[in-house]
């Protein structure tokens, strides 16, 4: 009977090991990450830049982390001037920008199609020089003054809003997005608040929007 007994209790004791070690292993499974990537360039500025001051090139790479997670980086390059209120300015540099992005909402065929919301930080460093700068002169007359080149950096937060639509039964996606923005902190030169940031726009005020319109191809 005392025989009995510890047979039972081995061969129990076994099938809580071999219950045990196939639940880690389904756990295993199921947080494995498989590459999965999407890589998006920016035409609608690319395109404006043809028309107008401001050079903007950028780019994107995300990928899938877990369910609706997704994270993202993205890079760019450009080159703008500033001319108002008695300021002529010109930067060019490159930025970046990390994230991550929630889908909010996604096809069931699809779970690439849909509208998702996320976050990212990011900075700049770009080659700043102020040709003309006004200041107020003897008598309170209104002069300029320039000042040499010099590397400058700033940081900044934003908001992403958008939506992807796969472009048929293709690899390729069309991504339209909206970014609200708020700068953090910029270095100075002579303490002079920098008017355009590389990647944030126009800096005058600590807010602004971007917006994009991306073609992405899946991989």
């Amino acid at each position: 009977m005392k025989t009995k007994r510890i047979f039972t209790f081995f061969f129990s004791f076994l099938l809580v090991i071999a219950f045990a070690q196939k639940k880690q292993d389904s756990l295993k499974v199921k947080w494995k990450y498989e590459p999965n990537f999407l890589v998006g360039f920016d035409v609608l500025n690319a395109g404006i830049g043809a028309f107008s001051d401001r050079k903007l090139f950028q780019g994107f790479v995300s990928s899938k982390v877990k369910d609706n997670w997704f994270a993202i980086v993205d890079a760019g390059f450009e080159n703008n001037i500033y001319q108002k209120n008695g300021y002529d300015a010109s930067v060019s540099g490159p930025f970046l920008k990390l994230g991550a992005l929630y889908m909010m909402a996604h096809d069931q065929e699809n779970p690439m199609n849909g509208f998702f919301v996320g976050g990212k930080v990011a900075g700049s460093f770009y080659n700043q020089e102020y040709k003309a700068v006004p200041i107020r002169g003897f008598g309170g007359s209104d002069i300029s003054q320039a000042f040499p080149q010099s590397n400058q950096s700033s940081y900044w937060m934003e908001i992403n809003i958008g939506g992807r639509v796969q472009l048929f039964e293709s690899p390729f996606y069309i991504e339209a997005t909206a970014q609200p923005k708020y700068l953090v902190f910029s270095t100075t030169q002579d303490e002079i608040k920098p008017m355009i940031v590389p990647g944030f726009g126009k800096s005058s005020a600590k807010f602004n929007i971007g917006f994009s319109w991306n073609i992405a191809y899946s991989f």
